[in-house]
């Protein structure tokens, strides 16, 4: 198979990954559009390795840089839009699906991104850290520290949600 062709094979995972980080289809786009470019235009014929974790570095590598660039919105802003998302239609799963994405955005920035390498994109340590350039105790703590608030998260009301700040409703017996 062609250089080309194997970063077909990647592309889904790119986009994911991509639009885990960003939370935004059309950054996540552009993102992902930006890493095969710098891959076509960096990639050796003799290079020998994990072609996903490359990619995967060169996308976050990328994010970084426009994250610096644009300073537009904090990354775990509280009026981020992703913190305002409705729920899918399905009601009970849409919530809980809410609820994991704003407590993963509540997660400081290092801690997220390992937890989306290992959990959604099935890396692992080794490949993680690669990708990260940290050393493997380094994503094991940042793994371990981000379920821990994840759990955390999950279990407390969150803040700003409508239900945290509401009273709780007295039970009312009819007269007969």
């Amino acid at each position: 198979m062609s250089f080309e062709s194997d970063l077909l094979v990647w592309l889904p995972h790119l986009r994911r990954y991509a639009r885990a980080l960003t939370r935004d289809p059309a950054w996540a786009d552009d993102l992902v559009q930006d890493t095969l470019e710098r891959a076509l235009r960096k990639w050796h014929w003799g290079r020998s390795g994990n072609l996903r974790a490359w990619l995967l570095t060169l996308l976050r590598h990328r994010f970084i840089d426009q994250l610096r660039s644009r300073r537009e919105v904090a990354v775990d802003d509280e009026t981020a839009p992703w913190q305002q998302t409705p729920a899918p239609n399905s009601e009970i799963d849409g919530l809980l699906l809410r609820d994991v994405e704003r407590a993963l955005y509540r997660l400081p920035l290092e801690q997220r991104e390992v937890l989306l390498l290992v959990a959604v994109e099935e890396l692992s340590y080794q490949e993680a850290a690669k990708v990260l350039q940290v050393p493997v105790g380094t994503v094991m703590s940042r793994l371990a520290r981000g379920r821990e608030r994840m759990r955390a998260l999950l279990t407390e009301p969150m803040t700003g949600d409508a239900t945290s700040t509401r009273t709780p409703l007295k039970v009312v017996k009819h007269a007969p």
